[in-house]
């Protein structure tokens, strides 16, 4: 076995775990910046065991299936990326993840289901185009859509796609559905009267969708990682300081309407994606 597969089954392991904690840390921190004591670190994986103990009632028989796929496909985007495959394949996966989580919420029939699988693909519209763009900048850079020879190129790509990145860590907030672009659900059960995509699923099936979001999160932030190339140091603060940025803006900003979120995404796609791209392809063909 490669060192590559073996990073990959050690993601599929502790995935979950970091997550967790990673969810326990946003918690807590939002609780100080609130002025409350907050839930302990581990109040996560409580919430967690406590939904597997209770009775799964399902709207039909098609809600597990979709909820069950959703969540293999969040674990192989993963999964793929830290064995060091194709990136461009990685977002495709990523994207079919998402799409079965909207079918789950769709095939219950609920307005607030509806309404929310509606937001999410608005969701999906709006990070799509910034991450099909950072892939083009990464080949641009590395001339390859590998991850590791990304990672491993002779200069760290941030260098070269600044624009990119800081387009990335806005686009990082529609993926994790945080303020304030949490329009299709949200984390944080002060802001929910309804649940939107998750609305009609309880027990076990809800436990489900919450492991998944922590897979995608250690995975995105993986994918962050990779713009600082080979240095675990420098990659590590530039993860923790997205991370803290991202939880600041959680709770500093209120929710947009979905159109304003739409457009800027793309705004930010075409100024800060495009833009950087441009003169980096002259660049390189000059």
């Amino acid at each position: 076995m490669t060192t590559q597969l073996y990073v990959a089954i050690g993601y599929v392991l502790f995935a979950p775990i970091i997550g967790g904690l990673m969810a326990g840390i946003d918690r807590i921190i939002t609780a100080r910046m609130q002025g409350r004591k907050g839930p302990p670190l581990l109040q996560p994986f409580y919430d967690v065991f406590k939904l597997f103990q209770k009775q799964n009632i399902l709207v039909n028989r098609l809600q597990l299936p979709f909820v069950v796929c959703h969540v293999i496909f969040a674990i192989f985007t993963g999964f793929l990326f830290f064995q060091g495959s194709d990136v461009l394949l990685i977002i495709f996966v990523l994207t079919l993840a998402g799409v079965f989580l909207v079918l789950a919420a769709y095939s219950t029939g609920s307005p607030f289901s509806a309404v929310g699988a509606e937001r999410e693909l608005l969701l999906m519209m709006g990070y799509e185009p910034m991450l099909i763009i950072a892939l083009v900048g990464m080949y641009e850079v590395a001339g390859s859509f590998d991850m590791y020879k990304i990672m491993n190129a002779p200069v760290p790509v941030v260098l070269y796609l600044p624009g990119i990145y800081l387009g990335i860590v806005y686009i990082l907030a529609i993926k994790l559905r945080k303020s304030p672009f949490d329009l299709s659900t949200s984390h944080h059960a002060h802001q929910e009267l309804v649940k939107g995509i998750t609305s009609d699923m309880g027990g076990a099936t809800l436990a489900l969708t919450e492991i998944s979001h922590w897979y995608e999160t250690v995975f995105l932030y993986g994918f962050l990682f990779i713009f600082f190339g080979a240095n675990p140091i420098v990659g590590a603060v530039g993860v923790i300081v997205t991370f803290l940025l991202e939880i600041a803006i959680d709770n500093a900003v209120a929710r947009v309407k979905w159109e304003f979120m739409l457009s800027s995404a793309w705004l930010v796609a075409l100024i800060m994606g495009a833009g950087n791209l441009i003169p980096l392809f002259l660049i390189n063909r000059g």
